[in-house]
């Protein structure tokens, strides 16, 4: 195992530490970036997970609060890096930006001599992902919109197609890389970061944050990073997979009423919603463009002309697809998994 050293601290064998690296004032107030690291007594894999890189993103911090908790940890091989909030600067004004107005998943690989996001991303490239064999990024949709649980990563590569399999997620949507992002860079030094989208902006979203833990779980699992369970498990779950999305935009401004929801399959020409206008009875309808399922939604009740009301991941086959998402619903991670999760050190 490869000497790890984070802000001129080096981890040993078996520690479980928290660090907190330096960065920019804000103003004249002091910041830092919390950094938890689990060192196993064995080798393994290093694996960074974080969240919050958008500020006003929080189901991933409740996820990482949640898997740190969990006894299994403890025979961790390897080493587990968690940054539950990179952003900090966002999280404490409730901003997808940094004061800049700058995206910090924008802003890689950054720069010392950059602006304020640049140089944030730059610490934590190099502090922190730079050091890792794999990454799991968590995300949430943007303000006033939801989605669906997902992974979004390569699917033409063999082994982030794998993982993402693995994680159990109810959708795995093929996703191209974006200039300036944390995936983009950490790929273009070799290491494969999936990206996990679940739930709302500044909202805890439960079944989002039990899908997410438990995914987490099953990705270290599959790395060999924790050992797999001997018991008995349910069969595996398979996701929908899709090579390709789009947002369904409203041609008309008014009251929006939506007929579909997250995670609802739906047929080429359906109508998913109706726009009403406010002052009279005029109605317009709002159609899918293709056979697929709802992977996310505005939570706005009013809409202008042009404004993304649906975001529809293409299938090719709803039968399937239908059979898939109703085992997810109807099998929705709970408390008891997780009791499972805490006991599996002593069963096994």
């Amino acid at each position: 195992m490869e000497k790890l050293v984070i802000s001129d601290r080096e981890i040993l064998k078996g520690e479980n530490v928290t660090i907190d690296l330096k960065l920019p004032k804000l103003y004249h107030s002091p910041m830092k970036l919390p950094v938890h690291v689990i060192k196993g007594k064995k080798e393994g894999a290093t694996l960074f997970i974080s969240a919050a890189i958008h500020g006003d993103e929080l189901n991933g911090i409740e996820i990482i609060r949640r898997l740190r908790k969990l006894s299994i940890l403890k025979r961790l091989k390897g080493t587990l890096i968690l940054v539950p909030i990179v952003n900090t600067y966002g999280v404490t004004t409730l901003s997808r930006y940094m004061p800049d107005r700058r995206d910090l998943n924008r802003s890689f690989p950054g720069s010392k001599k950059g602006s304020l996001a640049s140089r944030i991303a730059k610490i934590f490239f190099d502090e922190i992902v730079s050091k890792c064999d794999y990454g799991i990024d968590l995300h949430t949709a943007s303000i006033h919109k939801s989605n669906l649980p997902q992974i979004r990563t390569n699917l033409n590569n063999e082994l982030t197609y794998n993982l993402a399999k693995v994680f159990e997620a109810p959708v795995v949507l093929h996703s191209e890389l974006r200039e300036g992002s944390l995936r983009e860079e950490a790929q273009n030094i070799g290491i494969p970061v999936l990206l996990y989208e679940a739930g709302e902006a500044l909202r805890f979203d439960e079944k989002s944050i039990r899908i997410g833990v438990k995914g987490i779980v099953n990705v270290l699992k599959e790395l060999e990073m924790l050992p797999k369970t001997t018991t008995k498990r349910k069969r595996f779950k398979l996701p929908i997979i899709s090579r390709s999305s789009q947002w369904i935009r409203s041609a008309e401004s008014g009251i929006i009423r939506t007929i579909k929801g997250l995670g609802d399959i739906v047929k080429e020409n359906e109508i998913i919603a109706y726009v009403d206008e406010p002052l009279d009875n005029e109605v317009f309808e709002i159609r899918a463009s293709f056979d697929g399922v709802i992977i996310g939604k505005s939570e706005i009740p009013l809409i202008q002309e042009g404004d993304a009301v649906f975001h529809i991941a293409k299938l090719k086959n709803l039968e399937t697809a239908e059979n898939k998402i109703e085992y997810f619903h109807e099998d929705t991670i709970n408390k008891n998994e997780f009791k499972e999760l805490e006991l599996e050190d002593i069963i096994e």
